[in-house]
């Protein structure tokens, strides 16, 4: 039973010692039969089968053979009986508790038809051997291969719970990462190239810095805002007033910053409008944000377009840029290549998890374009 630790462990082991081994020397002591008294070597026996709890956990099977070789020659020596399943139970239970309950109890069923056969040779009282002493045997064995088959479930399945508790931490902290990244990829594009404005105007057109100020602190005010809400909804996450900023509702503030940082975008919107799905919702507009702040900052394009469409079980994007697009192969494999790295990847990931599918288009010269579906219901 491995209930705590190194330490608890031997504890448990050296109970079962001397559990084992104060039962056997009792039941030798009482001296209920055989032509032999209970002499010290039959003392040392019990001793023995004691000792064996102290490797019972790194070698069960061996322990549970040792038991059974100690037992048969003990009874083949004639020295007081001691019974069959008491001494053997703590072997069969640690066989059990280590995986191994087919063998505990193939072991024991052969070590019952031994003696039983043995016995009845020696001329037992077959009522009194099959009929009480045969079934209590059975039944105390049986025990203990169950309580040692039951404690390795448990301990099977409190591992497996440690190793989910595990996966979703590591699943939170990459959802963490990717929403930190969303937030502040977009707004980090817009201030420097802001920034820039700013520095190249600030000598001959004071309302050109002034513009760019106004814009790298709306996104800066936007930014936090959004960090304030993921902190939030992270401290609560079954809060609803706590719900994202990050919203399709919020796509105009995200056009004009971007528009204003030197990227013309035009959106269009076909269908209903609706209310969608919080999941569907923030992703939807994680994935515009990514893909302009792609654009923005890789593609050298001219305008961009973003397009919406509300079916009736799903949320279409679209968005598309004029800019460069992909000139080879080395695009896929460098940090500086447009569309490339964790975005790409976040954005796929966003959309696979709510079981959808986003994918990319580009050939030189010809620009970016992404294309999603979201569908408003998922498993």
């Amino acid at each position: 039973m491995r209930i705590g630790g190194r330490v608890n462990g031997r504890v448990l082991d050296a109970v079962l010692a001397v559990a084992v081994t104060s039962v056997v020397a009792v039941a030798i002591a009482a001296d209920l039969g055989g032509t032999r008294g209970p002499e010290p070597v039959a003392f040392l026996f019990a001793f023995g089968l004691g000792a064996l709890m102290f490797v019972r956990r790194s070698y069960p099977v061996l322990t549970l053979a040792a038991t059974v070789a100690g037992i048969i020659g003990y009874y083949l020596a004639d020295y007081p009986p001691i019974g069959l399943a008491i001494p053997v139970a703590a072997a069969l239970y640690s066989t059990a508790e280590a995986g191994r309950a087919r063998v505990a109890l193939a072991v024991a069923s052969g070590l019952l038809a031994v003696t039983t056969a043995f016995r009845l040779a020696e001329g037992d009282d077959p009522a009194y051997l099959l009929g009480y002493e045969f079934a209590s045997t059975v039944g105390l064995m049986a025990a203990a291969i169950a309580l040692g088959d039951g404690v390795r479930s448990r301990a099977l399945l409190a591992a497996e719970q440690e190793r989910r508790a595990r996966r979703r931490m590591e699943e939170e902290r990459m959802r963490i990462a990717r929403e930190v990244h969303d937030v502040l990829g977009h707004t980090v594009t817009v201030i420097s190239i802001q920034a820039n404005v700013a520095t190249e105007a600030v000598d001959d057109d004071p309302e050109a810095v002034r513009a760019a100020l106004g814009v790298i602190r709306t996104a800066a005010d936007g930014a936090v805002r959004e960090l304030r809400a993921t902190v939030g909804l992270l401290a609560s996450p079954d809060d609803p007033s706590r719900a994202p900023v990050g919203s399709v509702r919020h796509l105009d503030t995200l056009v004009r910053a971007t528009s204003e940082s030197g990227l013309p975008v035009n959106t269009t919107v076909e269908g209903v409008p609706r209310p969608l799905p919080s999941a569907v919702d923030s992703t939807a507009y994680r994935i515009v944000q990514e893909a302009l702040a792609n654009s923005l900052r890789h593609a050298k394009a001219t305008r961009a377009d973003v397009a919406l469409t509300y079916a009736d079980d799903r949320l279409l994007i679209s968005v598309a840029d004029d800019g460069r697009g992909r000139q080879s192969a080395l695009d896929d494999a460098e940090d500086s290549g447009p569309w490339t790295g964790n975005g790409l990847r976040g954005m796929r990931e966003r959309a696979e998890l709510l079981g959808g599918v986003l994918t990319v288009e580009s050939s030189p010269g010809r620009g970016f374009r992404i294309e999603a579906e979201l569908p408003l219901e998922w498993r």
